[in-house]
């Protein structure tokens, strides 16, 4: 058997969801399914459990297009028929849903960039394995890993995670699509970091070349 029953504390958590949130706004929800979505922005973010991304922006239904992925990066444009997850939600935000927003949001204590960090360094050699889809996953950071100046390894590996959003930025330019629609002012590109413990929203200012607290 490839599939079981939910485990019950999902189901109780779907029952009372479905009889408190869906019930009072039915209405909201009936118009979503019938209309369809028109979110004004999309974002891509990590994997990560504990980055809530609907909470930390007080979103509703149908607000975001949202997209998470491995360390949130965005892979460098490359139509070569292979499957392309990522590329996938990213057209589709841009061509289809013509979102007005692509935000990339990275954070605090991201173990995807930690393991880049210790592969590139060369203590995680099972990531360097051709069967590891972590480690292939990761090479799109390679760049932010190479970029990192000296120091103490806690800061380098928190300037990788913030450098994950850059890289994510830069390949994004890639995509002719996106690239059109900013330089027609149809879409902004935003970056934020996310420090998990703190609550705090840090975004990537172009013209200053760094990071700042909102």
């Amino acid at each position: 058997m490839t599939s079981r029953p939910l485990p019950e504390y999902l189901v109780r958590r779907y029952q009372g969801w479905r009889a408190t949130t869906y019930a009072g706004n039915r209405p909201w929800y009936r118009r979503l399914a019938e209309e369809g979505q028109r979110p004004r922005a999309m974002i891509v973010a990590c994997c990560d459990s504990r980055v809530h991304v609907a909470s930390i922006f007080g979103a509703d239904s149908g607000e975001f297009f949202i997209h998470r992925n491995i360390a949130n990066l965005i892979p460098p444009f490359k139509p070569d028929g292979d499957h392309h997850g990522t590329s996938a939600a990213v057209e589709y935000a841009v061509r289809e849903l013509r979102v007005a927003h692509l935000i990339v949001m990275g954070h605090s204590q991201c173990g995807g960039v930690k393991g880049c960090y210790d592969m590139c360094s060369g203590h995680a050699p099972e990531l360097l394995e051709a069967t590891s889809f972590v480690g292939r996953w990761m090479d799109i950071l390679r760049p932010g890993y190479e970029a990192l100046p000296p120091g103490d390894d806690a800061e380098r590996v928190q300037a990788l995670e913030k450098l994950s959003v850059k890289v994510s930025l830069d390949n994004l330019l890639t995509f002719p699509f996106v690239r059109s629609a900013v330089e027609d002012e149809r879409l902004t590109l935003h970056g934020l970091w996310n420090d998990i413990g703190e609550g705090t929203l840090e975004t990537w200012d172009e013209a200053r070349g760094e990071f700042v607290v909102l």
